[in-house]
Parts: structure tokens; C-alpha cells; sequence
């Protein structure tokens, strides 16, 4: 990405700079999230020029010198939240907040605020979320190449690395849904179909999906759901019936609008919970009824569903392998890097849940 709303290109670029600590990543498919959309439309402010992808997967094909968690051959998923281990957060299990990984994100060039990318010119390439995986070759920390086994094919494996461990973890770690209780998932995408998942694997006895579009639900009912409704101006009244005027236990808005977060504050039970995974861009404002907010209502924001990557990952590649995590119906297309721009397009008009590109 050279110019902010212009289509991408295909450009060679060099690697340089590498570190005792990297490691470099043979892209073996790599899936479009709103977060790229986001970047390429300057929402995220991202330095240009830039390569996007934060969401993939592949085989190690080098590594540096201080390296030990990872091998040469070895298939991972690749976290976009690498992290120092020894600062404020990180010493209180936070790494979403690790100070060096929020205060470089606007530099988007590697962890350590070096580039790794460079033009024929010699002009450095930034990287989307210390990542920029839309690339045959991809360079990260080794802490964010989480191995997990050769059987989990690529073009579901990359689903794990950003919206699958996003929603699953939202209810799963940072819910903490109980078992027996009402869950609502607003917004039917990856992510709102991974919180579907996760609710399910911590034993929620209702699992009510909230959507627009009735072809998103009905595959929420495949992935879980036990219920399903319209996000249409009826839904807090629908919601109320469902649970007898009392609301949900825990709501999981992942639609990223200001009705889907409206409605989730609305809908939530006296003393439930709200977990917002969907985002507005920063400087927007959202309003919400004073009377929603009231009752003790515990809401929390939370980027990357509380992901401890390297205990995560092979666990949800193992869920996938055995059946019980289900990632076939997110993958609504398979393309070619070359295909990307058109990607982009249907993603933005909503008609996928994920395109994977396939190297």
C-alpha cells in the first residue's frame, strides 16, 4: 500500500536488518480481516508505504541465532501482539498493554522499531501489526511463531492467528462464560462465530446469535447457536422474551457499529456482563441510554480475546483437528495474492466471512 484508498500492488522487496531474535516465515496462506480494510483506508493511520496481513500462517524458513522456540520447517500461526516480557503489563500478564509494543505501533516497522523491508530504492516498507503478511516471506519476533501441528491445513490454521482467538477468548478468558448461562453474540462474522464456539466449549446452555443478514445466522446455528434473532428495532424486546424480561448473563458485541454497541449495553442482564470486541475508528464518539448502563454492569474492551498465544494456538489447532472447533464455514473463498484488491472489495460490501489467499 502506497497511497491511502488506492488499490495494492505487487512489489519485490529486500529483507534486511535481521536480528538474532527473528524469524522468517514462508506464508502459506494468509486471510483479509477488517483490520487490513481499516489500514488501506487510513482508519489506523498506518505509515506508508505498507505491507498489510495480520492473520496467517505458514513454515519457518529461517531463524536468527538467539532463537529457541521455534525451528527451521516448523508450521505456525503468527501472533500480531509481540510483546517485551518485563515491563508494567507484561509483568501482570497484559501483553495486549506491553508498553514497547503500544509505544512502536505507530512506527509499524518491526518490535524492536527497526524496518525489515526495503524497496529497490532502498526505501523502508512498514508492516502492518509487526506483521504485514500479505507477502510470500513474512519476518516476526519468535515469540509471535506459535508452532502447532504439520495435520492443521494453513487455510484454517491463519484463522486462529487474529478472529478465531479473538472470540473464542472473549468467552472463554475474558468472559469467563459459566456454565449453564444465557450468552449473546452480536455480529455473526469470525469473530462472532469463534465467541459462538467458545461459548459453547465453556458450557453455555443458550447461545443466542444476533446478526442483519439471515445467511449469518443460520451458519451461527452451525458452528452453535441455539437461538438466533434479527438485529433489526425489535431486538431488546425479543431478547427480553427469550429470558423472561431479565436480559443476557454475558453479551459479546462483535459487529464494530454504534448500534451493535448500543444494543449490547441494552440487552445485558442486571449484574451481566459486556465484552466489545468490534471497534469505531478512534476519534468517533458513541452515545448510549444512561438506563443501560445502570444495574452493575460489568464492560470491558478487549483487543485480542486475553491471548496467551503460545498456550492458545495449538490448543485451538487441536479443537480444529478433533472436531470440536469447527473452521470450515468461515472460509467463503480461496484467492491468489494477485486477486487481492478484488478481495478487498468483497469484503468491504460484506460478502465474505474470510477470503484466505493461498501461496
Amino acid at each position: 500500500m502506497e497511497r491511502t484508498g488506492e488499490p495494492l500492488r505487487i512489489a519485490r522487496l529486500s529483507l534486511r536488518n535481521l536480528a538474532d531474535t527473528d524469524v522468517v516465515v514462508r506464508v502459506k496462506a494468509a486471510s483479509l480481516c477488517h483490520t487490513d480494510l481499516e489500514a488501506m483506508r487510513g482508519d489506523l493511520r498506518t505509515p506508508l508505504p505498507f505491507v498489510p496481513g495480520h492473520e496467517a500462517a505458514g513454515i519457518v524458513e529461517w531463524t536468527g541465532a538467539a532463537v529457541t522456540r521455534v525451528a527451521r520447517g516448523d508450521h505456525v500461526v503468527m501472533s500480531w501482539n509481540p510483546h517485551c516480557g518485563r515491563c508494567f503489563y507484561c509483568e501482570r500478564q497484559v501483553s495486549i498493554l506491553c508498553q514497547p509494543y503500544r509505544d512502536r505501533m505507530a512506527q509499524s516497522f518491526h518490535f524492536d522499531g527497526n524496518p525489515r523491508l526495503f524497496l529497490d530504492d532502498g526505501a523502508p516498507v512498514h508492516q502492518l501489526a509487526y506483521m504485514g503478511s500479505f507477502a510470500e516471506f513474512c519476518v516476526v519476533s519468535q515469540a509471535c511463531a506459535v508452532p502447532v501441528p504439520a495435520a492443521m491445513p494453513f487455510d484454517r490454521a491463519c484463522l486462529i492467528g487474529c478472529g478465531v482467538m479473538t472470540g473464542f477468548g472473549a468467552a472463554t478468558n475474558v468472559a469467563k462464560v459459566e456454565r449453564g448461562s444465557t450468552v449473546a453474540v452480536i455480529g455473526c462474522g469470525a469473530v462472532g462465530l469463534s465467541a459462538i464456539q467458545g461459548a459453547r466449549h465453556a458450557g453455555a446452555s443458550r447461545i443466542v446469535a444476533i446478526d442483519r443478514a439471515p445467511e449469518r445466522l443460520e451458519m451461527a446455528r452451525a458452528v452453535g447457536a441455539s437461538h438466533t434473532l434479527l438485529a433489526d428495532d425489535a431486538l431488546v424486546a425479543a431478547l427480553a422474551d427469550l429470558t423472561g424480561g431479565r436480559g443476557a448473563d454475558c453479551v459479546i458485541e462483535s459487529a464494530g457499529n454504534r448500534h451493535a454497541l448500543k444494543a449490547s449495553v441494552e440487552i445485558a442482564r442486571p449484574g451481566g456482563q459486556v465484552v466489545w470486541l468490534g471497534k469505531l475508528p478512534a476519534d468517533d464518539e458513541a452515545s448510549f441510554r444512561w438506563g443501560a448502563l445502570m444495574g452493575e454492569k460489568r464492560i470491558v474492551r478487549s483487543s485480542y480475546g486475553g491471548a496467551n498465544p503460545a498456550r492458545d494456538f495449538p490448543m485451538l489447532a487441536n479443537a480444529y483437528l478433533d472436531g470440536t472447533l469447527r473452521l470450515d464455514e468461515y472460509v467463503t473463498s480461496r484467492i491468489a495474492l494477485e486477486d487481492i484488491n478484488e478481495g478487498m472489495q468483497r469484503l468491504a460490501a460484506g460478502a465474505e466471512v474470510r477470503a484466505v489467499i493461498e501461496f
